[in-house]
């Protein structure tokens, strides 16, 4: 196994109205995987520690809020109903922006427009979910991969699974979540036999066989600056 980031911790952003499946599957692929791995850590960070509502009424309490500061190896935004109004919440944008450069800024699903409405994606590859639903298919609504397009003109939209541009790691669908989840395994330095073994643990090792090369990387890039 190659070097590993001993303690590895993510944190997943928790508000009102996010998609359960977007925080949570990649919750419970570092959850499993710390059955071979218990020094791997998961939590959950919120603007404050009062319970966040999601989606269908689903309330989680966060384990940190924004003032503890919590050490985190990489940030994860999931999407959501709810990331509509966080793309202008000044408190979440200020956040990011004091996180240290050696934390990964990841998303799943719309989270990614968070990072576009910020300027984070300017120059890089980036995706989103692709698949609309009827209100998004009408024209009233509008795919969320094109309306990413919208939000950050100067991002390259990808179709990729998973669009790894160094620091900036973004997930396209609802479920690409558990994608996320291995994939910042891989980038906590487990190779792909740990990851495999997670995969099968969880009986998700077809599904991770079809995913597991759905990857851009565009490492060589210029990476964007937090401003």
């Amino acid at each position: 196994m190659p070097s590993t980031i001993a303690g590895f911790r993510l944190g997943i952003y928790l508000f009102k109205d996010a998609e359960i499946v977007d925080f949570a599957a990649p919750y419970g692929v570092f959850s499993v995987a710390r059955r071979f791995d218990p020094e791997l850590d998961v939590f959950f960070v919120a603007e404050t520690l009062r319970p966040v509502q999601a989606q269908a009424g689903f309330t989680v309490l966060p384990n940190y809020g924004f003032a503890d500061q919590a050490t985190m190896d990489a940030f994860l935004i999931p999407g959501g109903f709810g990331t509509r109004q966080e793309l202008h919440n000044r408190n979440l944008h200020a956040f990011i922006r004091q996180l240290p450069e050696s934390c990964l800024l990841t998303s799943v699903c719309t989270g990614s427009w968070i990072y576009g409405k910020m300027g984070l994606l300017d120059g890089l590859p980036a995706t989103n979910r692709k698949e609309p639903d009827r209100l998004e298919a009408s024209a009233m609504g509008k795919v969320p991969i094109d309306r990413l397009a919208e939000i950050a003109p100067a991002c390259r939209i990808s179709r990729a699974r998973v669009v790894d541009a160094g620091r900036m790691i973004t997930a396209g669908g609802i479920a690409s979540g558990m994608e996320m989840g291995f994939h910042l395994l891989r980038r906590a330095g487990y190779d792909e036999t740990f990851i495999s073994e997670v995969a099968h643990t969880m009986e998700y090792d077809q599904a991770y066989a079809v995913y597991r090369n759905d990857i851009e990387f565009a490492k060589d890039m210029a990476l964007t600056e937090v401003r």
